[in-house]
């Protein structure tokens, strides 16, 4: 861990740029002693900085401080004129409550930290995933660009917009702290799972129990015993974009509890504002996510409305959950149709019969990770209370949605229509249905705990117990829920996240061969030069380690007819003159070769045999060399 107390001051910025400006907002539109509103902080600090990012380039604006200053001031705005209207929060919460809040995030942040620190290995580490070759770049053109607009980001990958929530953070952390890009976003991330992640489903949980103090507790805790999120993301993929929206699907989800208790049409209208930036920032976070949450709103709200209409037995009510329901069914039906997905990109196979996936889908352990006990217990405790209390009955509700989705995409045929209409907006890709389960499982874990919670105080009362014991039962039922921490559904998953992140002789993108020469690359070649390579072997990478152009950016971009040319033929240069003068009319100086190694597809490689295994000659100069295959070569007599 010593390796990391360099990049110190990377995470205390990552850390601020998530606490200030959405603090500011929240301290001007509500009150301060309400752990549900500044819990929301972070979320709203992500959308913040990624419609600042947005905006930034339209008004002339570099990406930094300036812009985020004041779009965060105009929020905040709009937040002190609501509440001259609506008023701050109906009541402030203890003291103990908000000390025991602040105290479980901390804890959940401390460990969560430590636990994705010692995953990723070193500050400087990169995850070995193809995906991550377009962030790695995304980064370190945002920042030599002053731009982290969608725009901006996608033109990395050649593509018109892309959601840009990740990166708008990441790009001011680097930025702001002049570190490397893989510091920079090692550091963000360590941000989004330690502070975002903890936060949000903290928040989500306090709206649903009532700002319970034992609730944050619980959630804090299990923040931490899941597999399948956050960990999964920076192990699959690797999806950073999906990770903080994700991450900020429970803050959103919130939100919208938040606005079914108002009552006050000022209120209402705030509550109603708020959801829509904290969708609007999960939206910029990822569209996948920002359609979990609409499915998960819609659950929530419908089976409160349901759960009202039960119990009061009035048209009214009736009429209301009907009307609610047909347009969330139109919504969703319209939403769905919008974001499908090509057949390309959504081929991905089912996993498993349909039992196992309801099995792995209700322990919320999927990938066939061990369940772990302690969340196994509050899960199945949860459903009980649920079952003998239908009020709560509305907390099982995301739940219920988050296993559906699931079950679909990984335990259906491939063809099977029902699969391919509620999945395909998510690839029909069963990882991130199954990183839904978390967020959706806490509610009904902290449900059960509650539920244990309160029979054991009932039970020390009817005993008369000396308060001693009851304190020493507090001490060990924290203790074992906050041990999910280390329980095997996370040490599986962890283990698999420091695996992606290990840097080795036979790495899927980087080795540590290729590593040291991109390393030396700023010393052997010029400010200005432009080097060709397979993106596929990670010689795009020069980008973002090397700060030196490349011809491809992304393995998955749109290369021009004379660099799909060289990419087959440079190895001709010698002889075929054809070679040499697109060479020269596209201004490229250097070849990185990485040798044959594809970071997916190794029957993908002959794509780019023209710039693979080659031999120096006559214009091809050998300037540096790592181990048998990472090789720089300096283009001469063109």
């Amino acid at each position: 861990m010593d390796s990391w107390i360099s990049t110190f001051p990377s995470i205390l910025v990552a850390t601020l740029l998530l606490l200030i400006p959405g603090g500011i907002v929240m301290a001007a539109g509500w009150s301060t002693r309400n752990p549900s509103r500044w819990l929301l902080a972070p979320a709203v600090s992500v959308t913040i900085a990624a419609v600042a990012a947005t905006i930034a380039p339209l008004v002339g604006l570099r990406w930094g401080l300036v812009p985020l200053a004041i779009v965060t001031a105009i929020v905040a705005g709009i937040g002190l004129v609501l509440r001259r209207f609506a008023g701050t929060d109906d009541a402030s919460s203890s003291r103990g409550t908000l000390l025991a809040a602040v105290g479980a995030l901390i804890a959940a942040a401390g460990g969560l930290g430590i636990l994705f620190a010692r995953a990723f290995g070193g500050p400087e580490n990169i995850a070995q995933r193809f995906d991550n070759i377009v962030h790695l770049n995304a980064i370190a053109l945002a920042v030599k660009n002053g731009n982290a607009s969608p725009f901006q980001i996608g033109a990395t990958s050649d593509i018109g917009g892309y959601p840009n929530a990740w990166h708008a953070i990441t790009t001011l952390v680097v930025e702001l702290t002049g570190a490397s890009v893989p510091a920079g976003i090692n550091a963000a991330n360590l941000g989004f799972v330690a502070i975002l992640w903890p936060a949000s489903i903290m928040v989500l949980v306090g709206a649903m129990f009532h700002r319970r103090r034992a609730a944050y507790v619980v959630a804090a805790a299990l923040s931490m015993g899941f597999g399948a999120f956050p960990a999964l993301f920076l192990n699959w993929g690797v999806l950073y974009p999906n990770l903080v929206g994700y991450a900020m699907v429970p803050a959103g989800l919130a939100a919208v509890v938040l606005a079914l208790g108002e009552s006050r049409p000022a209120g209402i209208v705030r509550g109603v504002l708020l959801v829509a930036l904290l969708a609007g920032g999960v939206f910029l976070g990822h569209p996948n996510a920002f359609l979990a949450l609409l499915a998960f709103s819609a659950a929530t709200v419908l089976s409160t409305l349901l759960a009202r209409a039960i119990a009061r037995r009035t048209r009214r009510d009736w009429w209301t959950l009907a009307a609610s329901a047909a347009g969330f069914a139109l919504v969703c039906v319209v939403t769905w149709s919008v974001f499908r997905t090509s057949a390309e990109h959504s081929g991905w196979k089912p996993w498993q019969n349909l039992a196992q996936a309801f099995g792995e889908a209700a322990l919320a352990s999927p990938r066939g990770y061990t369940p772990t006990i302690v969340i196994a217990v509050l899960l199945v405790a949860g459903a009980v209370v649920a079952v003998r209390r239908p009020r709560a009955l509305p907390l099982l509700a995301p739940f219920a949605v988050a296993v559906l989705l699931f079950v679909v995409a990984s335990g259906l045929r491939i063809d099977h229509p029902l699969r391919e209409f509620l999945t395909n907006p998510w690839y029909n890709d069963s990882n991130r249905l199954a990183a839904l389960l978390p967020m959706a499982a806490i509610p009904v874990a902290v449900l059960g705990a509650l539920g244990i919670y309160d029979a054991g105080r009932r039970f020390s009362t009817r005993l008369s117990a000396p308060r001693w014991t009851r304190i020493a039962a507090l001490v060990i039922a924290t203790m074992t829920v906050f041990s999910v921490a280390i329980g095997p559904n996370t040490r599986i998953s962890l283990s698999q996240v420091r695996e992606a992140y290990a840097y080795t002789d036979d790495a899927s993108l980087l080795t540590s061969d290729e590593r040291a020469l991109l390393d030396r690359l700023p010393e052997k070649t010029d400010e200005d030069a432009l080097i060709i390579g397979s993106p596929r072997t990670g010689a795009s990478l020069a980008l973002a380690l090397s700060d030196r152009e490349v011809t491809q950016r992304h393995i998955f971009g749109s290369p021009a007819p004379e660099l799909v040319y060289l990419n087959s033929h440079l190895r001709n240069i010698d002889s075929d003159p054809d070679v040499c003068s697109t060479v020269d009319d596209l201004g490229i100086d250097y070849v990185l070769d990485f040798g044959r190694q594809d970071v997916m597809d190794q029957e993908q490689a002959v794509t780019y045999d023209g710039v693979q295994d080659l031999t120096p000659g006559r214009h091809l100069v050998l300037v540096d060399s790592e181990g048998p295959d990472a090789r720089l070569f300096r283009i001469e007599g063109c």
